[in-house]
């Protein structure tokens, strides 16, 4: 289990955070001494956005922080305090009423992050007492599998290919006794993975399908499907290096389905939980696929390869298909799919496709309620035509260099059987730190997901 930021109770010598909203600050400075108000005059402080001032004690240690919420910002905010206090306990002693606590909490946790596997971070993290009204294991479950998302994008592949993948799914089933199963190399073709098998072969790490099961057998069937792509040279359409560079982080759809199940798990959330995870290297050499090859599909589907750096949908299509075999009541998947999704949106906030208007709304609420940013995308079935080939069902992109996000999911859908499913074009990767979120890997609608399956499946819990 990862060492949270988190103190077991609220440690009355912890120091106190006054949490203020710039409009408030006023009224707030008025309430207090002078000497106070001449220090936060001295530093400028007016309770902006983001603003931290350390009040000291006549002894020289921290007295107080106050720390400024702006007027619009969201909750997670509060993650800059634990990116950039010193060391110690902390307790939030004052904070607007809207600042829910297990929200604070969360936020907390997802600025204390650090990727400290090869360069050790040079202080501990600040600690945080529980805030008024959190529910503490809530907020550490969420914390503790948005540092796994992250630790696995972080991983560069030579620590974090196929196989080290492979051992981190296994890793997670283990801890909550979950079934696991991998379907390495040679067996992807006599069980029936044709493109999983297509796209890895090339790689000296074997490709392989990794299937998570978890959860009363009668209990509604979920399925989570990632896409794992632990490097993506692009293939025979090789990539330049400007766009190599970032290519270890091309498995954060696999890390974000496995923070998601970890989630699920941990709450024994009740639902039969499938994970289905196509691990693979995209790699160059003589026995890489080619542009213009042709293969069958597990859904039966000839696919004509138009470009092998479109080879993420490829292993999710076979994985989808598979995941739908057993007809579970909701498909969710998570992909580094396209450039074009970060053109459209940029990289915080992850379009979503979904043909499904009651889940759409479902998740555009639980995007707002956890300050989780995530927007809708048009599943437009005009442009489906455009992956029309003479000489096979499908082939792998679309026609020019528009839509990329748009082709993508409606080639997704060909291999879809249920009609409740939604995909997810994450970035995976925080290019700048932001409050709450350190530069590197990154957890995206892992919390949206989560509201959502709370609010269907969350009636009861699973005693497993």
């Amino acid at each position: 289990m990862a060492n949270l930021p988190f103190l077991q109770d609220s440690n009355a010598s912890a120091v106190p955070i006054h949490v203020i909203r710039s409009g408030e600050w006023r009224q707030w400075i008025e309430r207090h001494s002078e000497t106070l108000r001449r220090m936060a005059a001295a530093h400028d402080f007016q309770a902006q956005n983001g603003r931290i001032l350390l009040v000291p004690a006549t002894d020289g240690a921290i007295e107080r922080v106050l720390f400024g919420a702006g007027d619009k910002a969201n909750v997670n905010v509060i993650g800059a305090l634990a990116q950039h206090l010193p060391a110690g306990d902390y307790r939030i002693a004052f904070a607007p009423r809207e600042l829910n606590g297990t929200a604070a909490a969360i936020a907390w946790g997802l600025g204390a992050y650090v990727f400290d596997r090869y360069k050790k971070r040079k202080r501990p993290a600040p600690l945080l007492a529980p805030p008024e009204g959190a529910d503490m294991a809530e907020a550490a479950r969420i914390v503790e599998a948005s540092w796994l998302a992250r630790d696995l994008v972080n991983t560069p592949t030579n620590d974090m290919g196929p196989k080290a993948l492979h051992a981190a799914a296994e890793a997670v089933a283990k801890r909550y006794g979950a079934s696991f199963e991998a379907i390495v190399g040679e067996d992807l073709l006599s069980q029936n993975y044709p493109l999983v098998h297509a796209v890895g072969r090339a790689a000296a790490d074997a490709p392989r399908m990794l299937h998570v099961s978890w959860g009363d057998a009668n209990a509604p069937r979920v399925a989570l499907v990632g896409k794992g792509v632990c490097f993506d040279t692009g293939g025979l359409d090789l990539k330049p290096s400007a766009g190599m560079r970032l290519m270890k982080k091309d498995m954060g759809g696999a890390a974000h389905a496995l923070a998601l199940a970890q989630i699920i798990m941990d709450a024994k959330l009740n639902v039969r939980l499938d994970v289905f995870i196509p691990a693979v290297e995209n790699s160059v050499s003589s026995d890489a696929f080619r542009p213009g090859d042709i293969i069958k599909s597990r859904k039966g589907l000839t696919v004509e390869i138009d470009n092998t750096d479109a080879e993420g949908r490829l292993i999710l299509a076979d994985a989808l298909a598979r995941a739908c075999e057993d007809n579970p009541v909701l498909v969710l998947d998570f992909a580094t799919l396209t450039g074009a999704a970060r053109t459209a949106l940029g990289p915080d906030i992850p379009p979503f496709f979904t043909s499904d208007d009651a889940l759409a709304s479902e998740f555009a609420s639980a995007s707002t309620e956890t300050s989780d940013p995530i927007w809708r995308l048009p599943m437009w079935d005009a442009y489906d035509g455009d992956m029309d080939t003479p000489v096979a069902d499908i082939k792998n992109t679309g026609d020019g260099a528009m839509a990329g996000a748009i082709y993508g999911a409606l080639f997704l859908r060909r291999f879809v059987t249920t009609s409740v499913w939604a995909h997810f074009d994450v970035y995976a990767w925080a290019p700048k730190e932001k409050p709450a979120r350190p530069q590197g890997g990154e957890a995206q609608a892992l919390r949206a997901s989560w509201r959502v399956l709370m609010g269907r499946f969350g009636e009861k819990t699973q005693s497993k």
